[in-house]
C-alpha cells in the first residue's frame, strides 16, 4: 500500500471502510446502502448527494473486490500519468456520469412501462408503485471503474493484457472495445440486475473528458 499513489490508495481505503461500515450498521438495523445508494429520481428517497455517495456503496464482497482490483490495477497507472488531481476528477466525473445515464435509462423504462401501472406484482407480493420506485437503487464504483478501463485503453492501446479465460494476450484497445460491446448486449437483453448502461455511461463520460483534455492540450496525449 505504501507504494500506491495517494488517490488510488485512499479510494481503496475509503471504499473498504464504507463496505465494512455498511455491514456493521446493518447489524444495528441501519440500512446505509439504502440511504447512500442512488435512487430513481422520481422516488421519494432520492436526493442529489446520492450521485456521489452511491459510488462508495457495494452490494457484496465480490462486487467491491473486483471493482477495487481494477482501481488498483489500472487506476494507479493513470494517477502516475495524470497526477492525483486530474485522476480524482476523472474518476468522480465518470462515476457521476454513470449515475446520470442510469437515471436516464430508468426514466425511459418508467415512461414506457411503469407509468402505466399503480402497483407492481413482484411474484411474491403486490406493492404500490411508490414503494417499487424506492427499491430501484444503484450502488457501486463500476461506472468510475469502466471509465478507468477506457482511459487505460486509450492511453496504452497496444499494451498486452492477459484476460481469463482467453488463452493468449490481447491488446488493451481490443479488451476495452470488447467489454463495451458486451455491456451493450447485456444492457439491451437485461434481466440480470446489473446496471450495464451505467457502466457504458462511465465510459461515455470518460471518453468526453479525454477528448476535451486532448483538444485543450493541442491534440496530444494527456500526459501530465
Amino acid at each position: 500500500m505504501n507504494n500506491l499513489p495517494t488517490v488510488t490508495k485512499n479510494l481503496l481505503i475509503i471504499n473498504l471502510l464504507c463496505f465494512l461500515g455498511t455491514i456493521v450498521a446493518r447489524r444495528y438495523g441501519i440500512d446505509v446502502e439504502n440511504m447512500l445508494g442512488l435512487h430513481f429520481f422520481l422516488a421519494s428517497d432520492f436526493n442529489l448527494a446520492q450521485f456521489f455517495t452511491y459510488m462508495f456503496m457495494h452490494a457484496n464482497f465480490s462486487h467491491i473486490f473486483f471493482n477495487m482490483f481494477a482501481v488498483w490495477m489500472f487506476g494507479r497507472v493513470l494517477e502516475q500519468v495524470w497526477g492525483p488531481k486530474r485522476f480524482l476528477t476523472y474518476y468522480l466525473v465518470c462515476g457521476i456520469g454513470a449515475g446520470v445515464i442510469q437515471e436516464l435509462v430508468q426514466f425511459i423504462e418508467y415512461t414506457m412501462v411503469w407509468s402505466n401501472y399503480e402497483s407492481v406484482n413482484t411474484g411474491l407480493d403486490i406493492i404500490p408503485m411508490s414503494v417499487f420506485l424506492n427499491e430501484l437503487t444503484t450502488v457501486g464504483a463500476s461506472g468510475a471503474v469502466y471509465g478507468i478501463l477506457l482511459a487505460f485503453g486509450m492511453l496504452f492501446p497496444n499494451s498486452q493484457m492477459f484476460v481469463f479465460p482467453i488463452p493468449v494476450p490481447i491488446k488493451a484497445k481490443y479488451f476495452v472495445i470488447g467489454y463495451a460491446a458486451l455491456e451493450l448486449v447485456l444492457g439491451i437483453t437485461g434481466g440480470d440486475g446489473v446496471a450495464h448502461f451505467a457502466h457504458l455511461g462511465g465510459m461515455l463520460f470518460g471518453l468526453i473528458f479525454i477528448i476535451y483534455w486532448r483538444k485543450k492540450n493541442g491534440g496530444g496525449q494527456i500526459y501530465y
